[in-house]
């Protein structure tokens, strides 16, 4: 990781909009020193805004990222949101994307951000991330995502896309290799990497979920942090980043399709 001083992490509230969540909360990290600096929305796994997806925010802010995780459990938390979030994802439409559209919006607003913003999602965020990888977004890293069924027809149009697997997640078998090749087909600057020793949740510093859950998420997902798998994806991560998030847009990129 690229040597910053410590972020700043703020907690804020995001500007409404139509059919997003009322008093949209979110995490807000910036690097230290002088701007302007890329954006990135990170998008949380599962078990919502938890410190351990604050310090993934945290983590890209030190790296030189305006990082923004939305939470797009605002109006309810995850007990009463999740059902509905995923069934957003699936449907590819619905609060959860606006929320993300939201938080894009808030950081290619603001001064301290050069314009250009990537979407980095961790789980039900990695499924968010490629989802939202046609909707104005400069760069997508996706990590442990779920494919969409039509994965062909989705990905027409998408941004460069870094992808992160584990082999030893179960419920996501062959997704690198589908989404490698779905890429490699579509001309879509890419760089996809299955992890053999790892499993789901690999690029997390700590376990998180119930604990009472967390051996079964160990055995059926594999799922816990692997510290060499993470070291190398973040870096691939940055890497790719650093490419395609680093160059000032001279127009805004719209996005292929709205909610």
């Amino acid at each position: 990781m690229t040597a910053f001083n410590a972020p700043q992490l703020i907690n804020l509230q995001l500007p409404g909009r139509p059919g997003g969540s009322a008093g949209l909360k979110a995490v807000l990290a910036v690097p230290a020193g002088p701007g302007p600096w890329p954006g990135v929305v990170l998008v949380h796994e599962a078990f919502g805004l938890t410190d351990v997806m604050r310090r993934q925010a945290t983590r890209m802010a030190a790296a030189g990222y305006l990082a923004l995780m939305p939470d797009l459990f605002t109006e309810g938390g995850a007990r009463k949101c999740l059902i509905a979030t995923f069934r957003a994802l699936s449907a590819g439409t619905g609060r959860a994307f606006v929320d993300i559209e939201s938080a894009r919006e808030f950081l290619a607003g603001r001064p301290d951000c050069t314009g250009r913003v990537g979407v980095l999602g961790f789980c039900m965020g990695g499924g968010f991330a490629l989802a939202t990888a046609t909707r104005g977004f400069d760069a997508a890293s996706v990590n442990y995502g779920r494919l969409p069924a039509e994965l062909h027809e989705h990905l027409l149009g998408a941004c460069p896309i870094v992808g992160s697997y584990g082999a030893a997640d179960r419920s996501l078998p062959g997704a690198a290799v589908t989404l490698g090749a779905t890429l490699t087909r579509q001309g879509v600057a890419h760089d996809v990497k299955e992890y053999p020793g790892a499993g789901h949740s690999f690029l997390n510093d700590a376990d998180t979920g119930p604990r009472l859950l967390r051996p079964a998420f160990k055995r059926i997902l594999g799922a816990g942090p692997d510290p060499e798998a993470a070291a190398d994806a973040w870096q691939r991560i940055e890497a790719f980043f650093g490419e395609h998030l680093a160059e000032r847009r001279a127009e805004p990129r719209e996005p292929r399709r709205a909610d």
